[in-house]
């Protein structure tokens, strides 16, 4: 909150005297982050005690059940757990929040999104659960009872074997995060009355040590979120907010061991070798059945030298379907391969996903401190000539070589390097010298063209920053032949 009626929603502001609670002025994610109510427990939240007592009648005195934006299942899954939580810290809901409460958890109880399943769903079990405990009735307990058995079919299917989110988005992943670790802060509050789900919550501490494992291999040495799928920064809470919660809780996840990371499951690798950090992508769109978050960006990677980021993906600033979210779903919005102006998987409308890539023949090879990976995908196999995209990733100690291959006929193939904003990019046509502040490396390709062109980075939503990329067109000769490198040294 910026003012008592104000806010900042992803970085566009707004005030209520003009907007109100509902209406087209604003997006729809817009109006669902008004509706959260998550500034309750903001960590500097009770400097604005006033503000929110004020705000919580208004809500309820211009939200009549049932009506707008406000009463979708997601947001009040989010606002029920919010004024919970923040009664739980010491503070009274005043009598008209306690009524409507009530009646948002019964009406979330017939309206569960069982239609959308993944986190949306997951939401509502979790919001159940802390609408059952707040309140004491018969009644409260079947809340209770429905959001456990959710959770309990729910948390082996949407938390992978290695700890990630099925979704495959370390921004929906954090989210995740955030929801076990309440879920574990809340029912060891009142272990009597869960006394009952106790064999079940009994694996969460290590169901979610995993999972602050795997969000720490998918950060960058700069502390935040690698941008794979639908990722930004500034949705979830930072990740050492969520290590430092899950260490409160005696759930805090193991430090980073091994110079080479594969979390099988769910489909990254993580490469260090010095001051070097890889990050690759060779996972699967998302689950068969919800793609929703996903992005045209298989075989992609990222690259950070000295915590500095220098490869990056094109990020996520938007929801609303259109040419801008199309754009940035896209192949060519990610540090990968686009064969023919087509999409590696067929991204479409806001959150649609048909025909998609399938990673295959993922192999890891050591070769002393060097580390070589190997992948294909078979995402372009619906074009004429059905090419197959190999990429080999070759990190040593101060050098890393991208090498790609096009196996059968295509009429265009372009892989692209996008660089972090921070990075300036001298070029001599097949080579050049990169430069950011603190620190510097040269760079060589080749390939039947290489140019140096614009691009854009979306690190949170509402924002765009210019930055620059480096295209490798691959000449469409003899299949066995097409190919492009691009390296990249350092001192």
């Amino acid at each position: 909150m910026t003012g008592p009626r104000s806010w900042l929603f992803l970085n566009e502001a707004g005030d209520l005297s003009e907007l109100g609670w509902d209406g087209p002025q604003r997006e729809k994610l817009w109006r669902y982050n008004q509706h959260y109510f998550d500034d309750l427990n903001a960590i500097d939240g009770s400097d604005r005690l006033e503000w929110h007592q004020t705000l919580l009648v208004d809500w309820v005195g211009h939200n009549p059940p049932g009506k707008g934006i406000a009463w979708e299942p997601y947001p009040t899954s989010l606002r029920i757990v919010n004024w919970v939580k923040w009664t739980l810290a010491g503070n009274e809901l005043p009598e008209p929040c306690i009524q409507s409460l009530a009646v948002q958890a019964r009406w979330l109880r017939q309206r569960l999104e069982f239609h959308l399943l993944g986190n949306h769903l997951f939401a509502n079990a979790k919001a159940l659960i802390f609408a059952g405990l707040y309140f004491a009735s018969h009644e409260a307990n079947d809340w209770m009872s429905l959001g456990f058995n959710i959770l309990k079919r729910e948390i082996p299917e949407q938390i992978l074997s290695d700890g990630g989110h099925f979704e495959r988005s370390t921004m929906y992943h954090s989210i995740a995060y955030e929801d076990m670790l309440d879920l574990i802060n809340v029912t060891s509050t009142f272990p009597t009355a869960c006394q009952h789900w106790a064999d079940m919550t009994a694996d969460w501490p290590q169901i979610t040590k995993k999972m602050g494992y795997w969000l720490r291999v998918m950060c960058h040495p700069d502390g935040e979120l690698s941008f794979f799928n639908d990722a930004a920064v500034g949705i979830a809470p930072a990740p050492e907010e969520l290590f430092s919660y899950a260490e409160r809780l005696n759930c805090e996840p193991p430090a980073i061991g091994p110079d080479v990371v594969q979390l099988e499951a769910s489909g990254y690798i993580r490469i260090s070798v010095g001051s070097a950090v890889l990050l690759i992508d060779v996972a699967k769109v998302g689950p068969d059945y919800l793609p929703g978050h996903a992005h045209a960006d298989t075989l992609s990677f990222e690259f950070s030298l000295n915590a500095q980021r220098v490869v990056v993906n094109g990020g996520t600033s938007r929801y609303a379907a259109g040419y801008l979210r199309e754009k940035e779903r896209s192949t060519s919005a990610h540090s990968t391969v686009e064969i023919n102006r087509q999409n590696s998987s067929e991204v479409w409308a806001g959150f649609r996903v048909a025909r998609r890539a399938n990673p295959f023949n993922v192999i890891i090879k050591r070769d002393g401190i060097t580390v070589i990976v190997d992948a294909a995908h078979d995402g372009y196999r619906r074009l004429a000539g059905k090419p197959i995209h190999r990429r080999r990733w070759i990190l040593g100690d101060c050098c890393l070589d991208v090498l790609d291959y096009i196996e059968g006929r295509f009429d265009e193939a372009v892989a692209r390097i996008h660089f972090h904003p921070d990075v300036r990019i001298e070029s001599n046509g097949v080579g050049g010298g990169l430069s950011w502040i603190g620190g510097c490396a040269s760079w060589a390709a080749k390939a039947a063209d290489v140019q140096v062109t614009r691009s854009e980075w979306h690190p949170r939503f509402g924002v765009s920053v210019e930055s620059e990329s480096i295209e490798l067109r691959i000449d469409p000769g003899v299949a066995s032949q097409s190919s492009s490198i691009f390296a990249l040294c350092w001192s």
